[in-house]
């Protein structure tokens, strides 16, 4: 490492360590994250860190950075290291065109979500330094890979590989991978192409920005919501302490902290000769942190919390140096979390054919009043209104167990035979606010007029062209039997009024019709009949369903 990279990395760890101290004061809590004492001594660089979430954030729960921003803005005070200053907060200018593309992107596409490039710059600082100090070629693909923890259970979540190594290398286990720490089976769902190249790439900090602004705004969040806010944190990584340390930075970069610096020039969180961003089947936690995060001038890698193993060095606090702060979500006296509220994760409204299964299966999230998911708690799924709709078992009612991350899904839905809506209600007993569903079944077959013109001739004419079309789950129902009859208000065949006529010119008050290709049917002519009056004609398809035009001979 450089003296003037070692010089930064020093700094860095005096500023979060003086940060810490002044929102210790103002906030009567322990700073976010602050897992060093006072300035490492010398040939010790090493940022700080702390553990992820859990196998349920989208990180997989590897660790993060925890230095905070200086408590000025990035402008350097008289005779201060102006190099320094901007290196340690600027943001490098690839990356923060990145932050900005996605932000103007997901403004046109989800505008009710209000992200702020500045969340997506708060993450990418915490979670890679923003690639590595811009580390990254010219069009946001990083030089190096940006790999986590092998996640296999040892310190860290265990994720057995779910890409066949093709994102980190790694065909045992999964690992975080890139600018904005996906793991693998993550990227699959909300991976997306930022730069438009036609790649999903986790390693190119504009596809990776763009698909964390997408995670952030999932469910319908609304950002400008400090609720909405903190759970959408909290779903990146399910630590308070990860919670805390980003808002931070994100109040740092709209305070106006962040400055564009060129590429390669940020402040790189640690030392890239390691060897740890190498992907291998099963390095051990202490070889396979989160890149970057120690790899002092000695080898020797500080922040325990980030899941390395034992090297031999003492790593416990030395006399007058205060012990790192726990994680609170690591706390094993922590209390039995409790649901708070009940969240949509799901389309809240969904409809299906008669005879079919609902495509939308109703979801939910049970939440903490932090945002935190909370695993195994009954959430109840009940079908309410008219309807012939029961859920696969049979049953108008459902239990459902949350899973790891708080999700509740019901049973699948089949609509029955009987149209019309009705709604579905999750709940979780008192004290919490149900969620409701709004369902609606349609008939799979439908049968309407073709124009609206009223149906008018004068006794002994003919009736203008009657046309209808036949319809089976919204496409045309080709070759479709329909019958045409004239009827009586009571439904009875009618031997008086208008007529067809056959071949000969009898009257002819029944035919049997077919529809064609585009499922439309055309009758023949109607005469009006010298009786002046209202009359009915009923078409009839040979699933039951019925259309009655009124014909009026003046």
């Amino acid at each position: 490492m450089s003296a003037p990279t070692r010089r930064r990395l020093r700094k860095g760890a005096m500023t979060a360590a003086v940060a810490a101290a002044a929102m210790a004061a103002l906030t009567a809590s322990q700073a976010p994250g602050l897992s060093v004492g006072p300035e490492e001594a010398p040939g010790k660089s090493a940022p700080d860190q702390a553990p992820g979430g859990g196998e349920d954030s989208i990180t997989g729960g590897s660790p993060y950075y925890t230095d905070l921003p200086p408590l000025e803005s990035a402008n350097p005070s008289p005779g201060g290291d102006l190099e320094d200053e901007a290196d340690e907060s600027g943001i490098p200018a690839t990356v923060l065109d990145a932050y900005k593309q996605a932000e103007a992107r997901l403004a046109r596409s989800n505008p009710g979500c209000n992200l702020e490039w500045e969340l997506l710059a708060a993450i990418g600082r915490v979670e890679s330094g923003h690639a590595r100090g811009g580390d990254v070629t010219a069009d946001g693909t990083t030089r190096n890979p940006i790999l986590g923890p092998v996640l296999n259970g040892n310190g860290f979540a265990k994720i057995t590989d779910t890409d066949g190594g093709e994102y980190d290398g790694d065909t045992g286990f999964d690992r975080a991978v890139g600018p904005m720490q996906f793991i693998p089976s993550t990227w699959a769902t909300w991976g997306s192409d930022g730069n438009d190249d036609g790649e999903r790439d986790p390693d190119n900090v504009y596809d990776a920005a763009l698909a964390a602004g997408r995670y952030l705004c999932a469910g319908g969040r609304d950002l400008s919501s400090q609720s909405d806010l903190e759970a959408a944190i909290l779903g990146y990584n399910q630590s308070e302490s990860y919670l805390r340390t980003v808002l931070t930075w994100y109040d740092f970069y709209k305070e106006g902290g962040a400055e564009s610096v060129p590429d390669g020039s940020g402040a790189d969180p640690g030392d890239r000769s390691d060897g740890i961003n190498t992907p291998s089947p099963s390095p051990s936690p202490s070889d396979s942190g989160r890149p970057g995060k120690g790899g002092g001038d000695d080898g020797n890698k500080s922040g325990d919390k980030g899941g390395g193993k034992d090297d031999g060095k003492d790593d416990d606090p030395g006399p007058g140096e205060p012990s790192p702060p726990d994680d609170e979500d690591d706390d094993p006296g922590e209390p039995v979390p409790t649901i708070a509220d009940l969240r949509v994760a799901s389309p809240q409204s969904s409809t299906a054919y008669t005879g079919a299964d609902f495509a939308e299966r109703p979801k939910v999230r049970a939440v903490t009043s932090r945002g935190a998911g909370v695993s195994a708690k009954t959430v109840t799924f009940t079908i309410r209104g008219q309807t012939g709709a029961v859920f696969a078992g049979g049953e108008k009612s459902a239990s459902v167990t949350t899973d790891s991350s708080g999700y509740a899904t019901a049973p699948v839905v089949r609509a029955g035979q009987l149209a019309g809506d009705f709604t579905i209600r999750a709940s979780v007993g008192s004290g919490v606010s149900p969620v409701d569903f709004a369902a609606a079944v349609e008939a799979s077959y439908g049968l309407v007029r073709i124009g609206d013109a009223a149906l008018t001739a004068a006794a002994g004419g003919e009736f203008g062209a009657v046309e209808a079309k036949v319809t089976y789950r919204g496409g045309p129902a080709v070759e479709a039997p329909v019958t045409a009859a004239m009827v009586t208000e009571a439904g009875e065949p009618n031997g008086e009024g208008p007529y067809f006529a056959d071949a000969e010119g009898d009257p002819v008050r029944k035919l049997n019709l077919t529809t064609d290709a585009d499922g439309k049917v055309t009758l023949p002519p109607i005469h009006a009949g010298d009786v002046a009056g209202t009359y009915l004609l009923r078409l009839t398809t040979s699933e039951g369903v019925e259309l009655t035009l009124e014909l009026t001979v003046e």
